[in-house]
């Protein structure tokens, strides 16, 4: 006769910090994503529009449902398309008052997943292709958050504490790490080119807009490279074409490049990404 094993139970988190760390790194970024939403609107007033939410959620929702139904034969998690709509939702500020343009552009994030695949991988980041076609298709009624936080430090300790775990626990910690020395060491260069101080290059980083970015959007891992030197690379690699397209700005003469100064890290990512995931996807073959 065999005696049963006692079934060894696994010890509770006795802080909030090793529950989080316990999570599932999707669950880390969902949480992270909704942390930056209630500090950017706690800060700096982010909602102009109590609708701008519900709707922006409310089509990344039903595009992903109806897409996956018809294409998947099945209703897929909808985690994808609320990290998706708070995203749009926080990078983007209406123009004149206008709702539909978060309406397009969640929808168009959430089917840019389904439409444009190759290996059966989509290639750009959801969000980052949504933003990016709607800058360029509709200029004036829509436009990147520029806004920064306050002075205070705690929103930007708050959202930074628990944007490193979800870096760290998603194991891309590198990526951010990487491309946040490839900006500091750029802004330096940008200030000593055009005479601006190296505090106006470098503030960008604070705001909500780049803390999405350097958690969420460069780390994006169904979109990332799949080795750690790559994932370094491309990200380096991010940073230089922001840092040309910012440069445009100091050019004698306008190009039709300056549309991209709309968003320089968005467009910077949309150029990169997908041509470093497509020769990834490629040289595995």
């Amino acid at each position: 006769m065999t005696t049963a094993q006692p079934t060894l139970q696994q010890p509770r988190p006795s802080s909030p910090l090793q529950w989080a760390a316990s999570l599932n790194p999707k669950w880390l970024i969902t949480i992270l994503i909704t942390l930056i939403l209630v500090v950017a609107q706690v800060s700096v007033d982010l909602l102009s529009d109590i609708w701008i939410l519900p709707a922006a959620l409310g089509a990344a929702v039903l595009t992903e449902s109806v897409l996956s139904l018809a294409l998947r034969g099945h209703l897929v998690s909808i985690q994808s398309a609320y990290i998706s709509g708070i995203s749009m939702t926080i990078l983007t500020k209406p123009q004149q008052g206008l709702i539909w343009p978060f309406v397009l552009g969640a929808a168009i994030s959430i089917a840019s997943k389904y439409a444009l695949t190759y290996r059966g991988r989509h290639l750009w980041n959801p969000t980052n292709f949504g933003i990016s076609i709607m800058l360029l298709l509709a200029p004036g009624s829509v436009a990147v958050l520029s806004t920064q936080f306050d002075n205070s430090i705690w929103p930007l300790l708050v959202i930074w504490t628990v944007g490193l775990l979800v870096a760290s626990r998603a194991k891309i910690l590198h990526v951010t790490g990487a491309y946040l020395a490839s900006f500091v060491a750029l802004a330096g260069m940008r200030a000593l080119l055009t005479g601006d101080s190296f505090v106006t290059e470098l503030a960008p980083v604070t705001g909500p807009m780049y803390q999405l970015f350097l958690f969420f959007m460069i780390t994006d891992p169904p979109t990332t490279v799949s080795t750690k030197r790559g994932r370094i690379a491309v990200a380096i690699t991010i940073a230089v074409v922001e840092c040309g397209i910012r440069l445009l700005d100091e050019l004698p003469v306008e190009t039709p490049l300056h549309v991209l100064l709309q968003a320089p890290p968005i467009f910077a990512l949309a150029i990169v990404g997908p041509i470093a995931k497509v020769i990834d996807l490629r040289r595995k073959a």
